[in-house]
């Protein structure tokens, strides 16, 4: 496994429990310390550390690190014919791209991203939206159980998956910027930040994402599962998927550029919920309570 960062910390914890021998590999020296705590295999090199492995989950942020990651010489030291899952949120042209590099090295790509955040990669309850060959769903098999809920098989095609989840991305930032722009609005209308979100937590307007975020809104310094820059690169996705298809998105439109001014003030490297420091910048009004 290679990405050993907030989601892929659980889901090598839960390959583990499930009885499956795991070697890993993470830039961090902190995450491959933790990761070798836990009962991993790691090394300072990523060849090394993945030397004639048959089958490679890769969790990283974008596209740009996977193939950072795959073509520096990983490749060349898995077994032949490995499969390699690519369960990073990218673009489906980029999918399509990574899958052909690997195909020529004569290597399997399953296009399987998901989504359940850091509560569902530890819990081993992610979504998997996978799409690629059957040998690849045959060989992969055991390790998407020990990770996940459900898994979509989508087709046989790399992109396919990661068109199902950019689109997925829509409604969760969406969702996200919502929750913000609903708290902040309340809180400058008068309303109590913490009734507020008992009300509509318990209400139609209720969302998963309200329900994880809400609550780190109301306070400062919570600690990231996902980043600010993370959901920019995300809702830019969607953005691009959609040109791409011709598909007007105004209101993923609109998120993007929240987040993206939430970023530009310093919050970049914060977790996601911290948009709502920009929507206290625009209303001069605070939702946290610290």
């Amino acid at each position: 496994m290679i990405g050993l960062g907030a989601m892929g910390q659980g889901m090598a914890r839960n390959i583990m429990a499930a009885g499956i021998p795991l070697a890993g590999f993470d830039l961090s020296e902190g995450a491959r310390a933790r990761f070798a705590q836990e009962g991993g295999s790691t090394g300072e090199d990523a060849a090394h550390v993945v030397a004639d492995c048959d089958l490679l989950l890769v969790m990283v942020a974008t596209a740009a690190q996977a193939e950072a990651a795959l073509f520096a010489g990983v490749t060349d030291a898995l077994a032949p014919g490995a499969v390699v899952i690519l369960s990073s949120t990218v673009a489906p042209s980029e999918a399509r791209a990574i899958a052909a590099r690997l195909a020529e090295q004569g290597h399997t790509m399953l296009d399987a991203p998901v989504s359940g955040g850091q509560v569902g990669a530890d819990d081993g309850r992610l979504t998997i939206m996978a799409s690629g060959p059957q040998v690849a769903f045959d060989r992969a098999d055991t390790v998407l159980a020990a990770i996940s809920k459900k898994v979509h098989r989508l087709g046989d095609e790399a992109g396919l998956g990661a068109t199902y989840k950019v689109v997925h991305q829509l409604a969760a930032g969406v969702h996200l910027v919502a929750a913000a722009e609903l708290m902040a609005f309340g809180a400058k209308a008068g309303c109590d930040p913490q009734t507020l979100f008992d009300i509509v937590s318990s209400s139609a307007g209720q969302s998963w994402m309200m329900d994880d975020r809400a609550p780190r809104m109301m306070t400062t310094g919570a600690t990231a599962t996902s980043t600010v820059d993370i959901f920019i690169k995300d809702l830019g996705l969607v953005v691009q998927t959609a040109r791409d298809s011709g598909a007007p998105v105004p209101l993923a439109a609109a998120a993007y550029q929240m987040m993206i001014g939430a970023s530009g003030m310093g919050l970049g490297r914060e977790d996601d919920s911290a948009v709502i420091r920009a929507y206290e910048a625009l209303t001069g009004h605070p939702v946290h309570k610290d």
